[in-house]
């Protein structure tokens, strides 16, 4: 017999923790507005800073523009191999030291890594800001690349994938999506990459990634939090200046071909415990202004237990066990995926089938209700106003915006432009994106045992 309780949390199991985008804060309505200051480093570093007293805290964020998009299709799984690396240890600071000396402070650190970019933060005490920059800078300049540092992560990262991944069920969903959705295209493999290939990689090819990646000219740094502007000023030029600039990033140029990529494959796998039944489409890019009417269309067809796919499909006619999505808005295309599990091992796909096609069809045709619209709306608006609590999620919007649009204060209109998105706007992208030359099935089915 299925554990359904187990099945309820598969998903969170199967590597889809990967961050895709970050989620800005803004000015609307009773939102504050965050103000910042923003300078540029001889090096080509951007640097933003912003003050917030509400906790006597400060955090810095690296935004580094490498992501798995940046790799060769033959050495997939750098970008976050680096990620791992990147605690390691530098010139000054002690192997396997790092998250003890931030810890030892009394603050946090963490990194990620996405198809377009890698992240690090730190949240610190306001007096250990110092301790912060000097990790970053050791880490932008300084970082030891050799064969024990190396080896290390080489069996941390394949770990990683194996335990996340290779042995979870439904855990090759996101490779299987971005396969199909991203094919031909840089976006056709996922950040945690490949484990033969972090094998087959010598340690000169991670020293020449460190070297045309991780330089001030490829990164943002924003410091959000209870610090003094000028006396900040001073600091981030003493440890950041003198850092070499690198050569320019170029970074890849490719565009989504929309609605040309129309592929229906079946996936059978030994760890797959319920049949599944997955659709996904190419969507625009994030800058793109369709990307906000679509963020609201993802929110009321398959976001939350309220969305249509969840209420109709889980509670109404108890067809899935679990029904969801996971849409990514990336720097150069998207992709919007819904997901229905089946409730038991029989249970055809073409069941879920028809009641997917049912629901997305009824958008296209009729849009969405006022009731659902603004319920979108309200959500929306709670998770921006939920950013506003973080000076960690601050500093990322910061950097986010200037790595990407070159403004930072966009975080205070991003909002305004989800809040400007009208009803047929929803139905217009729907109409898009949704179409069936633009559709990926994936379909689970369960190995004879």
């Amino acid at each position: 017999m299925v554990n359904t309780k187990v099945c309820t949390k598969l998903l969170a199991l199967a590597g889809f923790s990967v961050a895709a985008s970050t989620v800005m804060v803004s000015a609307h309505g009773d939102m504050p507005v965050v103000e910042y200051e923003k300078f540029t480093l001889d090096n080509g570093l951007r640097v933003i800073l912003s003050v917030d007293t509400s906790a006597p805290v400060v955090a810095t964020f690296v935004h580094y523009h490498v992501g798995s998009k940046n790799e060769r299709p033959d050495r997939t799984g750098f970008a976050h191999f680096f990620e791992h690396l990147m605690f390691e240890g530098t010139k000054h600071i002690p192997r396997n030291t790092v998250d003890k000396l931030v810890q030892g402070a009394g603050g946090r650190l963490n990194a990620y890594t996405t198809f377009d970019e890698t992240g690090y933060q730190i949240e610190v005490p306001k007096n250990e800001l110092k301790l912060a920059l000097w990790i970053e800078s050791e880490r932008m300049l300084h970082a030891v690349i050799n064969e024990t540092g190396v080896e290390t992560q080489r069996a941390v990262v394949k770990e990683e994938r194996k335990s996340r991944l290779d042995n979870q069920p439904y855990g090759s969903i996101l490779e299987n999506v971005a396969k199909y959705v991203g094919a031909g295209t840089p976006y056709e493999w996922t950040p945690i990459g490949s484990a033969q290939y972090i094998d087959q990689a010598t340690i000169e090819e991670f020293r020449q990634f460190y070297k045309q990646f991780y330089v001030p000219n490829n990164a943002v740094l924003a410091l959000v939090g209870d610090i003094d502007i000028e006396e900040t000023k001073k600091l981030v030029k003493a440890y950041f200046d003198e850092i070499p600039r690198g050569a320019e990033v170029k970074q890849p140029d490719f565009t989504f071909d929309i609605g040309k990529n129309a592929v229906e494959e079946e996936i059978v796998e030994e760890q797959t415990p319920l049949p599944a039944l997955i659709y996904a489409w190419r969507t625009p890019q994030q800058s793109h202004p369709d990307s906000y009417a679509l963020q609201l269309l993802t929110t009321v067809l398959a976001q939350g237990e309220s969305s249509r796919l969840y209420r109709t499909m889980v509670d109404e006619k108890q067809l899935a066990l679990q029904a969801t999505s996971f849409p990514f808005s990336l720097e150069k295309g998207g992709l919007f995926a819904m997901l229905a599990i089946s409730r038991s091992p029989a249970q055809s796909l073409d069941e879920l089938a028809e009641e997917l096609d049912a629901i997305i069809e009824k958008v296209r045709g009729e849009g969405i209700t006022d009731q659902e619209f603004q319920r979108a709306r309200n959500q929306i608006e709670t998770q921006y106003a939920n950013s506003f609590n973080s000076v960690v999620e601050k500093a990322r919007a910061l950097a986010h915006a200037e790595a990407y649009y070159a403004d930072p204060g966009r975080i205070n209109t991003e909002i305004d432009r989800l809040m400007a998105v009208r009803k047929e706007d929803i139905q217009r992208v729907a109409n898009a994106y949704l179409t069936t030359e633009n559709l990926v099935v994936l379909k689970y089915t369960l190995p004879n045992r």
